[in-house]
């Protein structure tokens, strides 16, 4: 399981790398101009540093279990199991992507492994994973519907919790004892802006406890410490106990999107948070273990290879049809496209 935990956030490291690299010149903003030679257009943002946290939690997911996202969710949804190559080719905007190339990197979904989808919206995932939880307990009453101890796992950043949808999600969790796992990715930022002073009392875990929610913390760049808490926390929300967060405080190293260079931040604040980094530590660990470092030089090698070949294949896969716009768009039964 170690090496496994490795192995994922090596690929989910990789994966956020070249993305970043293909997304330069991809849009205006911070003083930047886009460019024709981007292959990802539009904004980008990173999860880099934050590894731990979605490979010790989805290390005890199953494809049954739901999942939703943030807008930085690239690295929740290769834990999750999501093919790797198809969802660069999404962030390519090419047709082979999970979304045919219209979600994107904010909007990625993969049905068929529980990845509700990412979201663009701060704290829109609560309510979806609210309303998926529900939904998993009604249909284990329902008769012939069948014991299921599947449940949901909701990431969210710490900007989310000052916004109006976590107190109603974790609300209605909480009254309807649902099966939802609330996982607070705290990285110290909303956007461009400080977390802490923006925030009032003592943060997600208090906020939970306030509303009879148990929480817990854990140091999010230990992806050892992570893969053990949520363990324990999964298995009490399988066992029917009802909600449960998990507070994970680590540290976004990247700027709020892939060109923003974060020159607001304390570059003291940032050279500090690199000496925790994730992979460094859980490479530490391995070896200090016994695991060889070669056998660790091999799996960053294998993950560099396959971020490579889905690179290659996204480069070649064709663009969508112009009919496909006129696909998957919501009507109200009134309209009709002419």
């Amino acid at each position: 399981m170690a090496l496994a935990l490795y192995r994922t956030m090596q690929r989910i490291r990789a994966f956020e790398n070249a993305a970043e690299t293909a997304s330069q010149g991809g849009v205006s903003a911070y003083g930047q101009q886009a460019g024709g030679a981007a292959r990802v257009r539009g904004p980008l943002h990173l999860s880099t540093g934050q590894e731990a946290v979605p490979a010790g939690v989805c290390a005890h997911l199953r494809p049954s279990d739901y999942l939703t996202s943030t807008h930085r969710g690239h690295g929740h949804t290769l834990a999750k199991g999501a093919d790797l190559a198809r969802m660069m080719a999404e962030l390519f905007g090419k047709a082979t992507g999970f979304n045919g190339g219209k979600g994107g990197s904010m909007h990625i979904a993969d049905f068929s492994v529980g990845m509700l989808g990412a979201n663009g919206v701060v704290a829109a995932g609560l309510p979806i994973a609210v309303g998926a939880a529900h939904a998993q307990k009604l249909r284990s009453l329902l008769p012939g519907g069948g014991a299921s101890d599947d449940i949901t796992v909701c990431f969210f950043g710490d900007g989310a919790i000052n916004r109006g949808p976590f107190l109603e999600a974790l609300n209605w969790a909480q009254v309807y004892g649902l099966p939802v796992l609330f996982v607070c990715e705290d990285n110290r930022w909303s956007a461009t802006t400080a977390s802490g002073p923006m925030t009032a009392g003592d943060g997600a875990s208090a906020r939970a406890v306030a509303l009879g929610i148990p929480a817990t913390p854990v140091d999010g760049n230990d992806v050892f410490a992570v893969h053990e808490a949520a363990g324990r926390l999964v298995a009490e929300v399988r066992a029917g106990q009802g909600p449960r967060l998990l507070h994970a405080l680590t540290y976004r190293v990247k700027g709020h999107v892939s060109v923003d260079v974060a020159a607001y931040r304390d570059p003291a604040e940032l050279a500090a948070a690199l000496e925790t980094d994730p992979i460094a530590r859980a490479r530490a660990r391995l070896r200090a273990d016994g695991i060889e470092e070669a056998r660790l030089v091999q799996i960053e090698r294998e993950s560099l290879d396959e971020v490579q070949a889905a690179l290659d294949a996204a480069d070649a896969a064709p663009w969508p049809e112009a009919a496909a716009a006129f696909t998957d768009v919501q009507t109200t039964g009134a309209g009709q496209w002419r």
